[in-house]
């Protein structure tokens, strides 16, 4: 029986994906560096994963870095990547425990050294973990994806004359895995900031208004139960039928 009696696990995203908005706000509204925010953003990142894997979702990709964040003051993005860099070696024993597989998508090799190795180091030991598979997006941007992912292709021999989406889907970082049927924003803010661009085109956006400090697993049941009700159309007349989960 589930613990979320709420929750129709034969329909399921198969993939959820976070823009995880609102940390420095939050610390802000508390008097406190935007870095304090970002570490109090550590706990809805575990439960989100937690709860993911519960349920039966097999891919959760959190929105952690953008490539636009480089922008930030120097301080915050050292803190940031500090931050990093311990969550990762903490929550690495977590990540087997649940048999959850780490992955990152974006521009690793612009992350700071120490960053990239503790990252390596975390994605080798849980490479054959099964259950589900958590994305975090550092130092990403859609639009540097698209554009690195038509220049891999070329690089390949691809024929760029009869290029298709198929063709181009095999060159971002995403290739191989579903797209996201459910995209969360927190925050309250209606934006999509650069996160998925190709991917997400046709799916469901959640808008909550909590900020990412804030967010605990009763929120993103919230945002699952939304979901559900809503019909998937993919641009046609009637819905689409859902494929039942086979957990």
């Amino acid at each position: 029986m589930s613990s979320y009696p709420s929750i129709n696990l034969n329909n399921l995203p198969q993939h959820i994906a976070i823009i995880m908005d609102g940390n420095g706000r939050w610390a802000k509204g508390k008097g406190k560096l935007r870095v304090f925010g970002h570490s109090a953003g550590v706990t809805p990142v575990r439960e989100a994963s937690e709860l993911c894997a519960e349920l039966g979702v097999k891919y959760l990709t959190l929105y952690a870095f953008s490539t636009e964040n480089w922008s930030r003051p120097k301080a915050e993005i050292d803190a940031l990547m500090a931050l990093l860099v311990k969550t990762i070696r903490k929550e690495t024993k977590t990540l087997i425990e649940n048999n959850i597989r780490l992955y990152a998508i974006g521009d690793i090799k612009s992350l700071p050294l120490e960053c990239q190795e503790e990252l390596s180091e975390a994605i080798e030991i849980t490479k054959h973990n099964t259950r589900m598979q958590l994305n975090l997006a550092l130092s990403y941007g859609s639009r540097w994806e698209i554009v690195e992912a038509i220049k891999r292709a070329a690089a390949a021999g691809e024929d760029m004359k009869n290029f298709t989406a198929q063709t181009l889907e095999k060159y971002l970082e995403t290739a191989g895995m579903p797209d996201p049927e459910l995209l969360i924003r927190t925050s309250g803010e209606y934006r999509i900031s650069n996160f998925m661009l190709w991917q997400i085109a046709y799916a469901e956006i959640v808008i909550l208004e909590k900020l990412w400090p804030d967010v605990r697993k009763a929120d993103l049941i919230q945002a699952i139960e939304i979901y559900q009700k809503r019909e998937r159309r993919f641009g046609g007349v009637e819905p689409v039928k859902v494929v039942e989960s086979t957990k």
